[in-house]
């Protein structure tokens, strides 16, 4: 009996949001667009803001902010990006990514939180350079599929979190 409480318990935690591989699934592709960006070899950087991911990876009110904000772009020879860093790395330098991990937590009222951690110094001499970065998926299911509706990053001195909504909120403002 208490298996079968189990089990239904889960599938209700489940539904609306599908498995846990479906969860990860947009994180992983940005995840590995991030990983590729600051590997030593690579020529070409991948913009996970580009028009097809935000198709396909980021929640209608995420592409909303992003759009707003993205007329305001950060860097004016660029004239795309409303940032002026690498919002994953939280930065504007990093090494290759390493030790990088990705944990699903159950949905809760249609939201699951992916965490991802990664070390982004590991080259580097400096202090820190072996400290984590932990950065927070928010994902939510639109038209039956896993989308990411914001990005939480930790400020390690404050430990505050901060939303990527919220700042592209605040870019588009002027802000």
């Amino acid at each position: 009996m208490k298996t079968i409480a189990v089990v239904i318990a889960s599938l209700i935690a489940f539904s609306g949001i599908g498995h846990a591989a479906d969860i990860i699934a947009p994180v992983k592709e940005i995840m590995e667009a991030t990983k590729s960006n600051w590997a030593d070899n690579n020529s070409d950087w991948t913009d996970i803001f580009d028009a097809s991911r935000l198709d396909h990876l980021y929640s209608r009110d995420f592409v909303a902010k992003y759009q707003a904000a993205a007329q305001f772009p950060a860097i004016d020879d660029d004239g795309i990006s409303p940032f002026d860093y690498d919002v994953i790395v939280n930065g504007q330098d990093a090494c290759p990514l390493e030790d990088l991990t990705m944990v699903a937590a159950p949905p809760v009222n249609g939201m699951a939180e992916v965490t991802v951690r990664f070390r982004k110094s590991a080259c580097s001499d400096a202090p820190d350079a072996k400290d984590y970065t932990t950065v927070h998926f928010l994902v939510v299911e639109e038209g039956g599929k896993p989308v990411i509706d914001d990005i939480v990053t930790e400020n390690i001195e404050t430990q505050a979190r901060d939303s990527l909504k919220t700042t592209m909120a605040l870019i588009a403002k002027g802000q």
